[in-house]
């Protein structure tokens, strides 16, 4: 039990007559003892806390930057009823700094033997699980001059998701894939290595496609039309060590490489292809296997939330040897990583060979857009010196991309906000080439 402000503003105010009444002590004494009583009655009237029951409903999942309402129950099953302030305690990245106070502080009545809602609202700042904390109660009485607190445990997890920002590409990606796949008017000759369908020659088609044996049996020219092939197993690996963890912008690199990858799974599941997931360091921290085209994205999505950049320096034949566990036939594997000189020269390239041998290879990196600005810098010596220094990183990543490019790696190097578009761009490209 406590002693509330206003009960202590009311004993204040009846100690002022110190110095006018004698003895001393005794008018004290006279004038507080209807307030200790009042505070003895009020404490009395108030509703006991650890009677209370609490439950808790609402959003289980919420993608970064939306919110998540969680509603919490009170049931008041005393015979007095509970005028109360509640505290529902989250971590505090489950909201931004200015409505932490706001949000996560109600008042409520409940009359006796009956229940009440409140809802907090959550607005996550980061990904991963957000787990309720403590509810802290102070239940007052009529007069509001004592009350009881407690605490009560309700548990609840919100699982952050990725934001996918990057579907916002989406539509012009199935366009140009409808294009491919020859469903839209737009037909274009000599891409894709799967047989579609026959139609009537028009000038200009390619003679190679002719189908003399369907012409003999019509009186029209028949041409084979093609599309990409379908069914194909495409294993996104995602390289969680430490130089996934350099910040580029406001967020992690991996933040930019897992945006990526939802991407290209959303475009290459439309496609018909298979899409798998495998999150890697020094141990396997996600994998996703086996999705059908409807329930892979979810899948992604989930097991993407709650990954988190490791601090230690990625095993890549480990990495090798697992991606080739996971994909025992032919696949197209896409490495998120860095395109740093030591990374790769002392860890990708020696192992590289046993994965471009049966399967093929792309490489997505996230490109950090100062680089490129202090690139341009003039002005002063200093800012000479910062395009020098930002020269050589840029002709280091470049030599680093040629190496991998000689060993049969299609690389793709591009700033957070390039990479998504530019990865289903080159996945676009190799269907349209047949390679895939």
């Amino acid at each position: 039990m406590a002693l509330t402000g206003r009960a202590a503003l009311l004993a204040a105010l009846g100690s002022l007559p110190v110095g006018i009444w004698e003895p001393g002590w005794t008018g004290i004494l006279a004038v507080n003892a209807p307030l200790a009583v009042a505070c003895a009655c009020d404490f009395a009237l108030a509703a006991p806390v650890r009677r209370l029951a609490l439950t808790r409903s609402g959003d289980t999942s919420v993608r970064l930057g939306d919110t998540a309402d969680v509603t919490l129950t009170v049931t008041n099953p005393s015979r007095r009823p509970l005028r109360a302030r509640l505290r529902d305690a989250w971590p505090p990245s489950s909201w931004e700094p200015t409505t932490e106070i706001t949000a996560s502080r109600h008042r409520l009545t409940v009359p006796a033997g009956e229940r009440r809602r409140v809802t907090t609202r959550l607005s996550p700042t980061r990904r991963g699980d957000r787990q309720a904390d403590r509810i802290t109660i102070r239940s007052y009485g009529p007069l509001g001059l004592f009350s009881r607190q407690g605490t009560h445990k309700a548990p609840w997890t919100v699982r952050v998701l990725p934001p996918f920002t990057s579907r916002k590409h989406l539509p012009s990606k199935l366009a140009r894939l409808r294009e491919l796949d020859g469903r839209t008017s737009v037909l274009t000759r000599g891409e894709g290595t799967e047989f579609d369908s026959l139609r009537e020659y028009v000038p200009g088609d390619d003679t190679r496609s002719i189908d003399w044996r369907a012409t003999a049996r019509q009186t029209t020219v028949a041409v084979r039309t093609w599309r990409p092939e379908r069914d194909r197993h495409i294993l996104l690996v995602l390289d969680t060590g430490r130089t996934s963890a350099g910040r580029v912008g406001d967020a992690p690199r991996l933040d930019a490489a897992m945006d990526a990858a939802l991407l290209l799974a959303a475009l290459a599941s439309r496609a018909g292809d298979r899409v798998d997931l495998l999150a890697y360091d020094r141990k396997v921290r996600a994998l996703v296997q086996g999705r059908t085209a409807g329930d892979v994205l979810p899948a992604l999505v989930n097991a993407m939330a709650t990954l988190e950049p490791e601090l230690v320096e990625t095993n890549a034949r480990g990495l090798t040897a697992t991606a080739l566990r996971t994909s025992p036939r032919r696949s197209l594997i896409v490495l998120f990583t860095t395109l740093d000189a030591a990374p790769i020269e002392e860890g990708l390239l020696p192992v590289l060979s046993q994965l471009t041998q049966r399967h093929m290879v792309l490489l997505a990196s996230v490109a950090d857009p100062h680089i490129s600005e202090m690139a341009k810098s003039r002005g002063n010596v200093e800012a000479v010196y910062e395009a020098a220094a930002a020269a050589q990183a840029q002709s280091e990543r470049h030599r680093t991309a040629e190496q991998l490019r000689r060993h049969g790696v299609t690389v793709v190097d591009a700033t957070p906000d390039d990479l998504a578009p530019a990865l289903a761009d080159a996945y676009l490209a190799l269907k349209a080439a047949g390679r895939l």
